[in-house]
């Protein structure tokens, strides 16, 4: 099995929407080898943005909380899908493409250090695998989030920034949206990504879940 990626990125610092369509275009792993049949759930249409495929913005009100300054992050929770996970940095390997968190450890999630961190103005993007050989992994439940659900983000300065969910989609990684999922909106914003849609062993999964929060406290 080989590596791993999440696609290319040939410069530090490009805007998201910039490298989009070719982010996290290798994040399953298959799942040859294993009794591990049971695929992972599927957003439902409940879940679905409220929004034309061409607009940006969304329905959830932030309070006003005001934007933190950069701060990696260092662990990522959600109650609702009892995910709580270290979260570590991936960076960029030789040949410009931007590394996933290891597959050995199935409670693992990676953030793009050199992206927005989560609570800072922008859209943080938090990756990770949802199964393995051995089975689920982090994100396999991400699927089933609902609007109103909490991510919350521990930062290596100790601060949290929590981040409500106001939609849940699959996208096909033939055709991502990536100014839709990654452009800017004026608030501070985390995108939770993992692979979805359909599965087969010669090809993997075929789509990538992504979930849409905007930060509406911190402490």
């Amino acid at each position: 099995m080989g590596r791993d990626h999440y696609g290319a990125e040939r410069t530090r610092r490009v805007p998201w929407g910039a490298v989009a369509l070719v982010l996290l275009t290798g994040l399953a792993l298959m799942r040859n080898g294993t009794e591990f049949t049971e695929g992972p759930p599927q957003p439902a249409a409940a879940a679905s943005l409220d929004l034309g495929p061409e607009v940006m913005g969304s329905p959830v009100d932030d309070g006003g909380v005001q934007p933190l300054p950069y701060a990696p992050a260092s662990r990522v929770s959600i109650p609702s899908i009892d995910v709580d996970a270290p979260v570590i940095d991936v960076n960029l390997d030789p040949d410009g493409l931007i590394e996933a968190p290891p597959p050995e450890d199935p409670n693992l999630a990676g953030w793009y250090q050199n992206g927005i961190a989560p609570g800072q103005l922008g859209t943080a993007v938090v990756v990770g695998h949802v199964d393995n050989n051995s089975g689920p992994a982090v994100f396999f439940g991400l699927g089933s989030l609902q609007k109103g659900h909490l991510v919350e983000v521990t930062r290596y300065d100790g601060r949290v920034a929590i981040f409500e969910v106001y939609g849940v989609e699959v996208f096909s990684k033939d055709d991502f949206p990536g100014v839709r999922v990654y452009g800017d909106t004026g608030s501070a914003e985390l995108r939770v990504i993992t692979c979805g849609g359909g599965y087969t062993k010669s090809g993997g999964y075929d789509g990538n879940v992504v979930v849409f929060a905007r930060m509406v406290e911190t402490r």
